[in-house]
């Protein structure tokens, strides 16, 4: 039976609008990729402030693709945070790839000062994740593998890498779609920026995710567009759109590539989505956090999240909140608590050397002191767009008394 009375984490925001939209382009008759798709591409291009933007079926495919392009293989490295989801590490290990964890700092994100270390002759690649939708340091990121002595270190094996000339930066925004950076929406930052579309994130369609190509001279950021299309269509060199023209029905497969197009009626649901998000997602999602924030900083054992500062302002993705002096069986018996109160909450998330594959592979928890201090008292709240007065209070009425029946 259904708890009717059950605050759900991050449900889908789902209405007339989405479902009419989703009706016409069924009734279209075309339901793959085709015209929906290409125009969400070009109004994300122009939210981002990027030329170029593939629409592809989730962040994991789309960044995989990427390292694809750029020629990571068997032998190579790739440094991630230790505090992500798994999707940012397996995408590694797909490829055949080393994947090298770094350390993160108290706001999630990945601790620049600590990649330096972590680079090798062998590193191709680094992914930083804005966990919960706030924005890395990018410049700081940026200086780094454009530094002289980094990029001597670089050793280019494939025409990608030897035309970039350095490690390339591939960002894991998968939380952080609207999100600024400088008072620069998310995209133009890094080489390339990957979004995720999935149905918990800010901006759904169902799933999804989409590539801001942003890469400098003597790189074609059309050009490379073109080449990840064809390689997300098994590297056939006409898609469905382009062969519905008279006579053009001959391609050809240029590469062993991958299927990861987006389509229509995915496509669908994000148009809508994107066209109220500044307006009416983001707004909405702000005064969620906002007012988390006010009533739980009363308490000296809350930790909030920071969500803006002088140059970033997240996206308002996850509400990661920790307690302080809180140890890990503690965490647990609170969380358990707060479902009691008809409240769901999560944790985001459990650092990859927790997680048996990556255990296996002898990765150590204690080499990552400030992930494991994250992990052990992190508590993400509900937030999402059809969230009530009423339940908000809840939440926070539903935390409190847990967090005080556990540690008082």
């Amino acid at each position: 039976m259904v708890n009717k009375n059950l605050i759900p984490f991050s449900p889908p925001r789902i209405d007339n609008l989405i479902i009419k939209e989703v009706t016409d382009a069924l009734q279209s008759g075309w339901i793959t990729t085709g015209p929906r798709t290409k125009l969400f591409e070009k109004k994300i291009a122009e939210y981002c402030n990027v030329s170029n933007v593939l629409a592809v079926n989730s962040w994991t495919t789309g960044a995989e693709l990427l390292l694809y392009w750029f020629g990571v293989k068997e032998g190579d490295e790739v440094i991630v945070p230790v505090y992500t989801y798994c999707a940012t590490a397996n995408i590694v290990r797909h490829r055949g790839a080393k994947v090298i964890m770094v350390d993160v700092r108290s706001d999630f994100g990945i601790d620049i000062s600590k990649i330096e270390a972590a680079i090798t002759p062998k590193t191709k690649a680094i992914i930083p994740v804005d966990v919960g939708g706030l924005p890395i340091k990018y410049d700081k990121l940026n200086e780094l593998v454009n530094r002289e002595d980094i990029m001597n270190k670089f050793k280019p094996e494939s025409a990608n890498q030897a035309k970039l000339g350095r490690i390339m930066i591939l960002s894991d925004a998968a939380h952080s779609f609207g999100a600024k950076y400088k008072g620069i929406n998310i995209g133009s930052q890094v080489d390339f920026t990957v979004f995720s579309f999935h149905a918990v994130k800010n901006l759904t369609t169902a799933e999804g995710g989409a590539i801001c190509i942003n890469l400098p001279k003597p790189f074609s950021n059309n050009e490379v567009y073109k080449h990840l299309n064809t390689l997300s269509l098994h590297g056939q060199n006409k898609d469905a759109l382009a062969k519905t023209q008279k006579g053009n029905w001959e391609y050809d497969v240029v590469d062993a590539g991958f299927k990861c197009n987006m389509t229509d009626v995915l496509a669908a649901i994000g148009l809508v989505e994107l066209g109220r998000y500044e307006t009416e997602t983001l707004p909405k999602r702000k005064e969620v956090f906002e007012k988390y924030t006010t009533a739980l900083s009363k308490y000296d054992w809350a930790i909030t999240p920071v969500f803006k500062d002088s140059f970033r302002e997240s996206s308002y993705h996850l509400y990661l909140l920790r307690i302080k002096n809180c140890s890990m069986e503690q965490r647990n018996a609170i969380i358990q608590e707060i479902f009691k109160e008809d409240v769901s909450v999560n944790v985001h998330y459990k650092p990859l050397p927790l997680l048996s594959y990556y255990k296996s592979l002898n990765y150590n928890m204690a080499d990552y002191p400030e992930a494991l201090a994250l992990w052990e008292n992190e508590i993400s709240l509900p937030v999402f767009y059809d969230i009530t007065e009423e339940q908000i209070n809840r939440v926070i009425k539903g935390v409190v008394n847990s967090v005080n029946k556990i540690l008082n």
